[in-house]
């Protein structure tokens, strides 16, 4: 099944699937974005949250010899094989996130590919199934390879022993499926290797085929007159219901029956409580706490030195600051964050002995006293009454958030610092990622329908420019644009195709501030991807 994280490939919503997982009372439900598991995190907690049990996984590329090698799959015009992956816990998962992160930082060719050397070496807790007719096997089947077919599928079954390879049938009504299906029966049956039925979902409804045609436009630069475009053969890549699948595969006994036993020894727990903070450099008789108090103590005696030259400053005003770093202080302790504060005040530092400017501090951690003391903020806030509860609460237990403002000059030589010092292995930027929003979606949609581009920025345009408005709330507030829609075909066939499409993940690319640090490679803790 592949999400709308499956860039301008897949057109399945998560929260419109989660709904249609509960309505057709399936216990379980899987996504196996192509190569990413961009959306892994989020399916996870809205399935769980509507009480379904969510499959992680991933429909990976698999390089036909090694990852390093450049070239094309046998009889394929692809660089690459599918095989689908399925988490079983958390061992799974850290390997997942193995596999992906050596799939584009190693692998990339045309697509972030692997190999049979990575997947021998990272395959606990993963469940894999031969894919689609762009697996391995189906493809030496179709090319009349049967015996060749045989001895990979025994290799693969090798490799995920225990019972975890799967042969993977589908039912499209193509000849190369009926084909592909009738080879893989035949090793099943050589091999003693249990087959499973699946559906190639790459839409939510059988009547968005369509909508996901123009997908496939936008993705590929195409338009929908284009006879050579990339397009699906049929309209049946949609999520079908329970029993359509059991009359789809009531003539392999036992495949329907395999989704639920995949489904039950798929059980993994992902953990949201649990800080993973970076090893701060300390002296090896020294606690964290120590540290932090020491520098904290040190530095409000130099914060009131240079107050005092600015002002005067009697004995009692100084006891209120000492005191107000002590409560400080117990409070971060019994919260477990002293190694945030020591290395946030690190980089911070670093950067503006480095003739990096660095802004003086806002948002509530100008209220923290001993933020100010270690030189993060430059915000007194003692004389502004600024409460270091709305920053750090002992009742309301969450992560401290320094906001940080680097210049844009310097922000660079900062990150290259903190790589430099915790390991190239464990710093990153993180992702972010654009969505077909009202305006964009249109035009997205009037290109892939070859609508000229005039025509197409007079509807946009109509699109009020508020904030975060949807092209439904657009099209209610706007009599101009429901008038196109009524009287013109053309702009109803684009709002309804725009409207399907709309909020879709188009793209994805560098946060222009967010960076992760992990005390050990960040691959052991989620996926990297490679812009």
């Amino acid at each position: 099944l592949h999400s709308q994280y499956s860039l301008l490939d897949g057109a399945i919503k998560l929260d419109e699937l989660v709904a249609r997982a509960k309505e057709y009372k399936m216990p379980a439900v899987a996504v196996t974005d192509h190569g990413n598991m961009f959306g892994a995190v989020e399916f996870y907690t809205k399935a769980m949250k509507s009480g379904i049990k969510p499959i992680v996984g991933c429909e990976v590329y698999v390089a036909p010899g090694s990852r390093f090698t450049k070239g094309n799959a046998r009889g394929s015009s692809e660089a690459s094989y599918h095989l689908v992956l399925l988490c079983m816990n958390l061992a799974g998962y850290q390997n997942i996130c193995r596999l992906i992160s050596a799939a584009y930082r190693e692998g990339f060719y045309y697509k972030p590919r692997i190999d049979w050397e990575l997947l021998a070496k990272h395959n606990e807790g993963l469940i894999a199934l031969s894919a689609c007719l762009g697996g391995e096997l189906p493809t030496l089947i179709n090319l009349n390879q049967p015996d060749e077919a045989l001895e990979r599928a025994r290799a693969m079954s090798e490799i995920f022993d225990d019972n975890r390879f799967y042969l993977e049938l589908q039912e499209n009504y193509l000849p190369e499926q009926a084909k592909a299906n009738a080879g893989l029966l035949s090793i099943s049956e050589a091999l003693d290797l249990p087959l499973v039925a699946t559906n190639d979902c790459h839409y939510l409804k059988k009547e968005d085929a369509f909508a996901h045609e123009v997908l496939l436009c936008i993705q590929t630069g195409k338009t929908m007159d284009d006879p050579n475009r990339m397009r699906f053969c049929n309209d049946e890549f949609y999520v079908k219901t329970p029993d359509e699948m059991i009359e789809l595969f009531k003539d392999y006994p036992g495949a329907t029956d395999n989704t639920v036993k995949i489904a039950e020894r798929c059980n993994l727990e992902l953990d949201f409580n649990t800080y993973h903070f970076p090893q701060y450099e300390k002296p090896a008789d020294k606690s964290l706490d120590d540290v932090l108090e020491e520098q904290s103590y040190a530095g409000l005696e130099e914060r009131l030195a240079e107050i005092r030259l600015l002002r005067e400053v009697d004995a009692e005003q100084e006891q209120i600051y000492r005191d107000r770093l002590a409560e400080e202080l117990a409070c971060i302790k019994s919260m477990g964050f002293p190694g945030y504060f020591l290395i946030v005040a690190d980089f911070i530092n670093w950067g503006k002995d480095n003739d990096i400017p660095v802004g003086p501090g806002r948002g509530s951690a100008a209220g923290s006293l001993v933020a100010f003391a270690i030189r993060i903020t430059d915000i007194d806030p003692i004389p502004y009454n600024l409460l270091f509860e709305r920053f750090l609460n002992p009742e309301r237990i969450s992560m401290p958030d320094i906001d940080v403002d680097f210049c844009i000059y310097g922000r660079e030589r900062v990150i290259d610092y903190v790589r430099e010092k915790y390991g190239q292995e464990n710093v990153a930027q993180i992702i972010t990622f654009g969505t077909m929003l009202a305006k964009g979606v249109l035009r997205d949609v009037g290109r892939a329908l070859n609508i000229p581009y005039g025509e197409v920025d007079k509807i946009a345009k109509l699109v009020p420019g508020v904030l975060g408005i949807t092209l439904k709330q657009a099209i209610e507030q706007e009599p101009k644009l429901q008038e196109l829609i009524t009287k013109d075909k053309k702009v109803a066939e684009l709002t309804k195709i725009a409207l399907a499409l709309e909020g879709l993940t188009r793209h994805a690319s560098t946060h222009a501030a967010g960076v992760v640090v992990t005390p050990k490679a960040l691959s052991e803790y989620l996926p990297l991807y490679v812009d």
